[in-house]
């Protein structure tokens, strides 16, 4: 069929042009996949696919894997609480901002493992370290104590989230409940101290029950306090 000349010369409809895609969407949508699938299930072949694109198109924003890791990290940083100083209630606040760290990072599985040893110095990042700061300085630690305190109280917070997310996945391995994984996991391990010769560990037989009891928060707790009340012997004021 010969073609019309009026059809050479009519606009032919364009095929609709993807929106561009920014930094903030690859880190948005890597977060949604970290927290079901954590750290390993992310790669720029995933993400490009949740945009319907390649990977080429991604590193216009971003260079590697490990840095798409430290804007992820860096963007949860950016959900935790930046309270103002109150010298009254300074101790307080410390454990406040370090319970919500370690929710946000339990709730994005194992994210906090691209945090150990690094040093994080994305804007959020930095924000919170100079929130964590202010608040010891308010209650009189002295600077040198309070940087280094904050370094482990971070460094807290991050590796027991990432231990956290380890057992998750041997919750999820062996196929069961979280409840009756601690339960069986716990008889196991009281079992096993108990069974030790009581003359060579008199300690470890006798409190097998207190080795092995309290949950996870319960722990968590208690290491926190015990770093956050250490501060007051430094306290200057």
């Amino acid at each position: 069929m010969k073609e019309s000349p009026f059809l050479r010369r009519a606009i032919k409809p364009q095929r609709p042009t993807k929106a561009p895609l920014s930094r903030d969407q690859i880190v948005r949508a890597a977060l949604r996949i970290v927290k079901v699938e954590g750290i390993d299930g992310v790669s720029m072949r995933r993400i490009a696919a949740e945009f319907d694109t390649g990977p080429s198109s991604l590193y216009a924003h971003v260079a590697n894997k490990d840095e798409l890791l430290q804007l992820m990290f860096d963007e949860v940083c950016g959900m935790m609480p930046l309270l103002e100083p109150d010298p009254a209630r300074w101790k307080e606040q410390i454990l406040e901002t370090a319970r919500a760290g370690h929710q946000v990072l339990l709730d994005h599985y194992d994210l906090a493992r691209a945090a150990l040893a690094t040093i994080p110095t994305g804007p959020h990042a930095l924000r919170v370290s100079e929130a964590m700061l202010g608040l010891m300085l308010s209650g009189g630690v002295p600077p040198r104590v309070a940087s280094w305190a904050m370094d482990r109280i971070f460094l807290y917070i991050t590796a027991d989230a990432y231990e956290m997310s380890i057992w998750r996945g041997e919750v999820a391995v062996a196929g069961t409940d979280k409840a009756a994984f601690v339960s069986e996991m716990a008889e196991e391990l009281v079992s096993f101290f108990e069974q030790l010769p009581a003359d060579e560990f008199p300690h470890l037989h006798k409190h097998a029950k207190d080795m092995v009891g309290g949950g996870t928060d319960e722990r968590f707790e208690l290491g926190l306090a015990m770093l956050v009340d250490g501060l007051d012997k430094y306290v200057t004021k």
